[in-house]
């Protein structure tokens, strides 16, 4: 079964700094089956992120890479993944972060 996982970035990314190897365990991520990211795919493509590393804004997750992503996104990825209640571990992961000022990083399949 194909996964994502999220975890909080306690230290915030800095220009030049990459993120290339899947490390899980450094975040202590959660993991979320595929089948309950796809759906949102199109509506996660409204968050401003990074890919790889902050020298990449791109918009959306990077499906099959290394997606950081800003305190200032945490708001709209909340609105996005609130209608799914299979996403609450997700949620509250995402709230966590953002009363924190931290960053996400997200480890795609």
């Amino acid at each position: 079964m194909a996964k994502h996982d999220f975890g909080i970035m306690q230290n915030a990314p800095s220009i030049g700094q990459r993120y290339d190897l899947y490390e899980p365990e450094k975040y202590e991520c959660i993991s979320v089956n595929d089948d309950h990211i796809l759906p949102l795919l199109e509506d996660l493509k409204q968050l401003k992120c990074y890919w790889h590393t902050l020298d990449r804004p791109e918009m959306g997750l990077a499906y099959c890479g290394i997606t950081i992503i800003p305190p200032d996104s945490l708001d709209k990825m909340m609105e996005i993944i609130i209608t799914e209640r299979r996403l609450s571990e997700l949620y509250y992961l995402i709230a966590k972060a953002k009363r924190d000022g931290k960053y996400i990083i997200h480890f795609g399949i």
